[in-house]
């Protein structure tokens, strides 16, 4: 198993997102599924915890097959580190949409990926929120110090 993290890592985690993105344009639940851990948490941006591979391929082919039908997934990264050689954690933003990608993503997304034994990266924990720009706004006005260092 590696013990450094590389530029192959950062591509090899770049590609896990992409293959979610693809995943979910086919509503292919099984290859969505397939990219987490068997044990993965996935916490939906209303609050829904599923747990494991099977919970999460199971609820996202019942919710492409209504809420979410016919939606695409948009996924921007914003920064991945490495808190140890077998681990990354990756923040980003996220949509989904039907028609037009929307160039302003409302979630806030955080994974959790880790090397398997297999060598392969895997989704053992995913977290989404709504961002809801116009409560931020109003924090930082009445609480100037609550503003992120990389926003000031």
């Amino acid at each position: 198993m590696t013990t450094t993290t590389t530029a192959q890592d950062v591509a090899a985690i770049t590609s896990v997102l992409n293959e979610l993105v693809t995943a979910w344009g086919r509503h292919d639940a099984e290859a969505y599924g397939e990219l987490f851990t068997e044990d993965a948490t996935y916490t939906t941006y209303i609050g829904t915890l599923y747990q494991g591979r099977r919970d999460i391929a199971d609820s996202h082919r019942a919710l492409w097959a209504t809420f979410i039908k016919g939606t695409k997934l948009a996924d921007e990264v914003l920064d991945i580190r490495f808190p140890g050689p077998d681990t990354a954690v990756v923040n980003g933003r996220g949509d989904t949409y039907k028609n037009k990608r929307p160039h302003k993503l409302t979630k806030v997304q955080t994974y959790t990926l880790v090397r398997q034994d297999d060598g392969k990266w895997r989704i053992a924990a995913f977290h989404n929120t709504k961002h809801r720009p116009l409560m931020e706004s109003i924090s930082y006005r009445f609480a100037p110090d609550s503003v992120p260092a990389a926003e000031k």
